[in-house]
């Protein structure tokens, strides 16, 4: 049976991602923070899709955390997938909002997806098979007031896919940048005022997020994944815009 680890199970696309690989044979190993959710997410889908899932709570945000999967990843005779897809976001200008959120974001989605990337490359080399799906976002595409910090983390999630693919391809190892618009997720549930910004059209679902991923994966597509038809558009016209005029089309956020 393939498998496949999965960070920030417990919700939105993590959880999609669960659900669209169990049902594609994978046992599964799921990572979150939330012991409750994530044994929930596990007994249902193991007794759905009659596969193996285990729960692995851990915080991802800290050395320790980070430490302990990596180290399940090495200890695993095989990895057939990591998706690095645990994220938050923050609201706000940098000098008016607290630090500390700042670096656990940046720990999240900088630090997490490299260590753990690292941790499973050797083996995936070795056996020349396997694959990477890094959770980016449009927005690192982006850059403006209020998100610098996310807009940022994800141009380097993006950025390091695009890399660790030209020194793995001819090893027969995948990497993907997975980069959704707005999606509907826990992420902005919590932020209202961003849903009121944004029309309706432009919202998509995890579950076809996730099911383009996968469906451009297995294709061997390219190693940026935008999901949607008019994200596709977004994307090659800001990829056409210079840089100095990107900010202006950022969502502009008050707090």
């Amino acid at each position: 049976m393939p498998l496949a680890l999965v960070t920030g199970a417990s919700a939105g696309i993590g959880r999609s991602f669960a659900d669209a690989l169990a049902r594609r044979g994978y046992d599964l190993i799921l990572a979150a923070r939330s012991t409750a959710r994530l044994e929930a997410v596990v007994q249902e889908l193991s007794a759905r899709h009659h596969v193996r899932a285990e729960s692995w709570t851990a915080d991802l945000t800290s050395d320790a955390g980070r430490e302990q999967v990596a180290e399940r990843i090495a200890a695993l005779p095989h990895l057939d997938l990591l998706v690095n897809n645990a994220g938050f976001a923050t609201t706000g200008k940098l000098h008016k909002i607290p630090l500390a959120p700042q670096m656990d974001m940046l720990r999240l989605h900088v630090m997490a997806p490299m260590r753990l990337c690292a941790a499973a490359l050797p083996r995936m080399v070795e056996h020349g098979a396997g694959a990477i799906i890094n959770v980016s976002s449009i927005a690192g595409f982006l850059f403006g007031p209020g998100n610098v910090n996310y807009s940022a983390t994800k141009s380097y999630l993006t950025s390091f896919s695009l890399g660790l693919d030209t020194e793995v391809r001819g090893a027969g190892v995948r990497v993907q940048a997975l980069c959704p618009g707005f999606t509907h997720t826990e992420i902005h549930t919590e932020m209202p005022h961003v849903k009121r910004q944004i029309p309706g059209f432009l919202w998509g679902r995890p579950e076809h997020v996730v099911e383009t991923s996968l469906r451009q994966l297995a294709a061997g597509g390219p190693v940026i994944c935008v999901p949607g038809s008019l994200n596709k558009i977004l994307w090659r016209v800001l990829t056409m815009i210079p840089r100095g005029l990107r900010g202006r089309l950022a969502v502009r956020r008050r707090r």
